[in-house]
């Protein structure tokens, strides 16, 4: 533990109150403070400070912390990654880990697995927990959640994000902001924005419409700010139109703290600022990352080198920067403390309870989604004289390990193969890994047998002495996987692993396959196997959550908030070359424009392998008796669809009713439908349920590039109701006059 900075810390603490008291009167100080008294009191603090003490706050003072002002009890603001769990505690100037052995956590699903569980109560219960063991950590912000669009299958990080569609993200990342900030931590939304690939992405220039920017990437941080009040926001590394996006005049100023009235900090990624008289004026608050380690320079001086820190100093003094500049950084800084560590009767929080491994386990078993289930191959029974060969390196590789700065270190982590251990007492669990990749759980027990030959031929003859075998395949979060840092090379499969599925299934005809990874792939192999699972990346539960589905314990019931091209030429990002897709190494232009996804395909009459919305379940449901309340609406009218799911199978689960919408003959370019609506039922076997889902007429505007501003064409337009983007049950007409 570094000594020091939990000195400063509880200290800053210590002294808050007491040094407080003698600024603001303490009946200015209601346990619920209000918005207005808050302003009050950051009124009376900033004449208080000195412009030194002003600058000193706007930058970073160790690799996740920023200063105070101890004179006056204002404490340091502490900050953690990531978005699926807090991150074990990093060196004060270095990537090091600081080698704690108290930062063990629980380990959450990916935010991809989180959006394909389609259920907005879910991302509150994850929200809260995760903000929970945050508290408990002593962190005031967390780094996450990520909500870039999913625009390309090679990017890298997609696995952090909430899919490809910006009405599935915006509904699923407002409760969970909402359930970390009840613990008086903020949630940091990520990245601000167009950050929609690992490759070049500290250098490459994108250019989009304004269209595509308004709707399509920018819909799910505006939701973060204005339904979900977040209070803080990180930039972005790449540039949009030749600005570096962290400190960029339209995305930063004018949209974020202008036309959106965001009042909370913008934090920098690390070292993604550039500029000093930017960063000043276009509203960045928090510099952190920028290039030092402190390992270079005296540990009395390095973080004086970032922009926002002695240069900004020296031009504020020159009165190149008005000191008004300042003064809104550190009010805002200020507010984010107020609504943080000098909240009153915070908390404390906890962490790895019960309560929060079961919200783990819970997410992991909605988010599961099955794909491919011929002749009923799943649920696999538990019966005696039954032997299952579970195959694979992702059968016992850590998933929390690795990936980039989303890496955790969980108090343990149940892997597939540990968890059909403890779920299948009769049947015979055996194993081999049939490839092996890196660091395992295998290197310290059997390195002399890591040959990839050997290992191979081990493999396949696990495979013949099994009644069914379950390929645990896919990507794993190395360096040019899933992982932060640069994207895929490939979309198929690494390590030969469709030669490989050929090889099982030469010798066992009872093959089935789940799939672990956080971005769709290519899939040859399909015809080869019977049911195939996407598993996702489920931390700390991750066993046990597979175990429920595939013995059936639980039903599945995820769809996918993605679409799986059959090649990757037929993703929009990708049809147009290099120029759209990863650029030249200098630009990139997203030539696709609105037509991300779903959008794409249903508008270019495309088939996918696996749409936007699929997925199955150990049941059968129809949806039936859809209606609007009427087929005529004004602008300001809400459409209110209703329907009839009936479960006609023996397995209770759940459906998600998908509600998309079109426009006949637009006068502008549209896609096909848009996701509008959606709402996930749980229903009992044999049984009925009616819903409604309601879509105010608002949110079927457009973006004019004309105006400037949003649009409501009237005319005719098509309610599609279903079950997946590609599976629409009926077509409703109605008219917007």
């Amino acid at each position: 533990m570094n000594i020091t900075f939990k000195y400063h810390y509880n200290l800053a603490l210590l002294f808050t109150l007491f040094t407080f008291s003698s600024i603001i009167s303490q009946n200015e100080l209601p346990s619920n403070t209000s918005a207005n008294s808050i302003e009050k009191k950051i009124d009376s603090i900033l004449p208080l400070l000195s412009l030194e003490e002003k600058v000193a706050m706007c930058h970073a003072q160790s690799k996740f912390s920023t200063k105070g002002v101890e004179r006056l009890g204002i404490p340091e603001i502490w900050m953690s990654d990531g978005p699926h769990g807090v991150r074990a505690e990093i060196s004060w100037d270095s990537w090091d880990y600081a080698g704690w052995t108290n930062d063990s956590i629980t380990a959450f699903p990916a935010l991809t697995c989180l959006a394909a569980s389609f259920n907005p109560n879910l991302a509150s219960q994850f929200g809260k927990s995760i903000g929970e063991e945050a508290l408990y950590r002593e962190k005031d912000v967390l780094l996450g959640p990520g909500v870039n669009i999913y625009r390309t299958p090679l990017n890298g990080r997609n696995f952090e994000y909430l899919g490809e569609d910006p009405y599935l993200a915006s509904t699923m990342v407002v409760p969970y902001i909402k359930g970390v900030q009840k613990n008086n931590v903020a949630a940091c939304v990520k990245h601000f924005a167009l950050n929609n690939q690992e490759h070049w992405r500290s250098t490459i220039n994108v250019e989009a419409s304004d269209r595509a920017l308004h709707e399509i990437y920018l819909p799910a941080f505006k939701a973060a700010v204005q339904d979900a009040d977040v209070w803080a926001i990180m930039g972005a590394y790449n540039k949009f139109r030749g600005q570096y996006t962290t400190h960029h005049e339209l995305l930063t100023k004018t949209i974020l703290k202008g036309d959106w009235g965001y009042d909370g900090v913008v934090i920098s990624d690390w070292s993604s600022t550039h500029d000093t008289m930017e960063a000043a004026i276009n509203g960045l608050d928090l510099e952190m990352g920028t290039g030092t380690d402190g390992l270079g320079t005296t540990t009395s001086n390095h973080y004086d080198y970032y922009y926002l820190a002695s240069a900004f100093l020296k031009a504020l003094k020159n009165g190149d920067i008005k000191e008004s500049v300042v003064d809104d950084k550190v009010r805002r800084i200020l507010r984010l403390m107020f609504r943080t560590t000098l909240k009153q009767n915070r908390g404390f929080g906890r962490i790895n309870t019960k309560a929060h491994h079961d919200v783990a386990r819970s997410v992991a078993q909605e988010g599961i989604v099955l794909l491919k289930n011929e002749n009923n191959f799943f649920p696999i029974e538990d019966k005696e004289g039954l032997t299952i060969a579970v195959i694979g390196e992702n059968a016992t590789r850590s998933m929390t390990a690795g990936g980039g700065s989303s890496e955790l270190k969980p108090q343990f982590e149940i892997s597939p193969l540990e968890g059909m251990k403890q779920r299948y007492k009769k049947a015979k669990i055996i194993h081999a890994m049939g490839y092996h990749t890196g660091p395992s759980v295998y290197d310290d027990i059997i390195p002399s047998k890591l040959n990839q030959d050997s290992l191979r031929v081990q493999a396949i003859e696990t495979a013949k002495k099994a009644d069914i075998v379950l390929y645990v395949g896919g990507l794993n979060k190395s360096h040019l996987q899933d992982c932060e840092g640069d994207d895929r090379q490939s979309y198929e499969l690494p390590y030969n692993q469709e030669e490989f599925i050929g090889q099982l299934k030469a010798v066992n005809p009872n093959l089935g396959m789940l799939l672990v990874t956080g971005n769709a792939v290519e899939t040859p192999w399909l015809s080869k196997i019977d049911g195939l699972i996407q598993t996702w990346y489920l931390g700390s539960m991750a066993g046990h959550a597979i175990a429920d589905v595939v013995s059936g314990d639980v039903n599945p019931s995820g769809k996918l908030p993605f679409s799986f091209a059959k090649k990757l030429k037929d993703n929009g990002a990708h049809f147009y070359g290099e120029t759209s897709y990863p650029g030249d190494g200098t630009n990139q232009h997203y030539k696709e424009d609105i037509l991300v996804g779903y959008r794409w395909f249903d508008t270019k009459k495309i088939e996918p392998q696996y749409a936007f919305g699929y997925g199955l379940s150990y049941s059968e449901f129809s949806i039936s008796n859809i209606k609007t309340n009427t087929n005529k609406f004004n602008t300001n009218d809400t459409i209110k669809v209703s329907c009839t799911i009936k479960n006609n199978g023996n397995y209770d689960g759940a459906e998600v009713v998908q509600v998309y919408v079109g426009k006949k003959k637009s006068k502008v370019k549209r896609a096909l439908k848009e996701l509008k609506g959606f709402n996930k039922v749980s229903i009992q076997s044999g049984n009925t349920k009616t819903i409604n889902i309601d879509i105010p007429v608002s949110t079927l505007a457009y973006y004019s590039e004309d105006k400037s501003d949003w649009d409501i064409e009237k005319g005719d337009y098509i309610i599609y109701v279903g079950n997946a983007s590609n599976n629409i049950t009926k077509t409703l007409p109605i008219i917007i006059k």
